[in-house]
């Protein structure tokens, strides 16, 4: 509870420190602001785990998962370098909402109580509506948080909706309780309670970009300010499947069979969409877009095993998937910079001028695709070992595994378009020593977990 509350307070205190303080001063700052709360988590006071009548637990999952959004959070905060040097930018706002958000994602991995879920999934969507537009003098950018809003409103409409027939269903909102109920009604389950569940699950979905509930993503994305794309990329995508994954392998395990199939099929749709449109992709904005669909693909495989002790491996793909995605959007990032532009023709001959972010973009896409010596790798193979243990999921397994490879195809176009096509004719673009910090740990853990995944583990065992 004590990471909630300091969130809420630091976000206060930012809207205010933000019109005395210099950016660079509000950056670090947040920083601060950020790594105070992660390290809270592990202060005695949290512990009994329960608080607000047992709407919130701080279980090892709930914590796991705080942290690990958190230090992604860390990694994205030197990207808004560039976002700050546009005239109207305004740190108060900004940095201020992104703290308020992050009480939402805490919200969302700790929850017990689907009005805390709830609660949780508005803090962090009302801030993404207001961070997606927040680069007022682009209409790409209104455009994106309009659409969002209005799907993601629509969302919110299937998720509260669903709650509803759940609360009609068993007469409570706990996620025990609904277990209770499937343990005591077992042979005679309400279609009240089936439909609720359905509409919860549709409205978690829609949050974490899974097909067919997809379609705002790719125009959400490329419309977005490029460091609030990898924050919504990551961080609240690591969320939502938080989120998914409490209330499937808490709640739902009795119903196995009825939900299973329906997040199997999402999963292979989302598997499809994702790799075979990303391949036809100009825009390298677009294409993480669809690359971050495809792998909402590849956690929801692991969520369709909740049950199995799969929380682990959730979390392992979550942070490969982050850093690499953060990786990715580093070198975005300052290729928008250089050259103006998002498309895959900007990145043409960019690494010969930039040795250092070219290595940086070759690490990115090697994890994204999943092949060996990297975090991406070992995060497949987990998802890919417990999933071949359920039979029924085999052909589920073989199609993630043959989509793989369309997924290396798109993943080593901006590589050679980097090092072996011609086309950049700028210098070497500076990066200020806080972006390189980012990017060096992000390389770091993305390298070690690749070739010593044991170092999770120490920190899964600590919790």
């Amino acid at each position: 509870m004590l990471p909630i509350t300091l969130l809420s307070v630091f976000g206060i205190a930012g809207l205010f420190l933000g019109f005395k303080l210099s950016k660079s001063a509000m950056s670090v700052l947040t920083v601060l602001f950020i790594a105070i709360s992660a390290l809270v988590f592990f202060v005695p006071y949290n512990f009994p785990s329960e608080w607000m009548g047992n709407m919130m637990v701080f279980d090892k999952f709930g914590v796991a998962f705080s942290l690990v959004s958190l230090f992604i959070a860390l990694l994205i905060v030197p990207m808004l370098a560039n976002f700050n040097e546009k005239p109207f930018a305004q740190p108060a706002e900004y940095y201020s909402i992104l703290l308020f958000s992050l009480v939402g994602v805490v919200m969302m991995a700790t929850f017990n109580h689907v009005l805390a879920l709830f609660l949780g999934v508005e803090i962090l969507s009302i801030s993404m509506y207001v961070l997606t537009g927040s680069d007022k003098k682009n209409i790409r950018s209104i455009e994106a948080s309009l659409k969002y809003l209005l799907m993601g409103s629509f969302a919110t409409g299937f998720l509260l909706f669903g709650i509803a027939l759940l609360y009609a269903a068993t007469g409570g909102f706990t996620l025990e309780g609904y277990s209770g109920y499937i343990a005591n009604n077992i042979n005679q389950v309400s279609p009240v309670f089936y439909l609720g569940t359905l509409l919860l699950m549709i409205g978690l979905l829609f949050k974490v970009s899974v097909a067919p509930f997809h379609f705002w993503a790719p125009d959400v994305y490329d419309g977005a300010p490029i460091p609030f794309t990898a924050y919504m990329s990551t961080v609240v995508k690591m969320a939502g499947f938080a989120a998914l994954y409490k209330v499937i392998s808490i709640s739902m395990v009795g119903l196995f069979d009825f939900w299973w199939t329906t997040l199997a099929i999402c999963a292979l749709f989302s598997l499809l969409i994702g790799n075979l449109v990303a391949a036809n992709q100009t825009s390298f904005k677009r294409l993480l877009a669809y690359s971050g669909i495809s792998h909402a693909g590849y956690l929801l495989v692991s969520v369709t095993t909740a049950g199995t002790g799969s929380d682990y491996d959730l979390l392992f793909y979550s942070f490969s998937y982050a850093l690499a995605s953060v990786l990715a959007f580093y070198v975005l990032d300052a290729v928008a910079k250089a050259t103006g532009s998002e498309d895959l023709d900007a990145l043409k001959g960019f690494a010969k001028s930039n040795k250092f972010l070219g290595f940086v973009l070759t690490v990115s896409m090697l994890s994204l695709a999943g092949l060996p010596l990297t975090a991406g790798f070992i995060g497949k193979f987990l998802i890919f070992s417990k999933a071949i243990e359920v039979q029924r999921m085999a052909w589920l397994v073989f199609a993630g595994i043959m989509l793989s490879v369309v997924g290396a195809y798109y993943y080593i176009k901006p590589v050679a378009a980097a090092y072996f096509k011609e086309g950049y004719t700028g210098g070497e673009v500076e990066i200020s020593s806080g972006k390189r910090l980012a990017i060096a740990v992000a390389v770091m853990f993305t390298v070690l977990l690749g070739i010593l995944p044991v170092v999770f583990d120490l920190f899964w065992d600590s919790l």
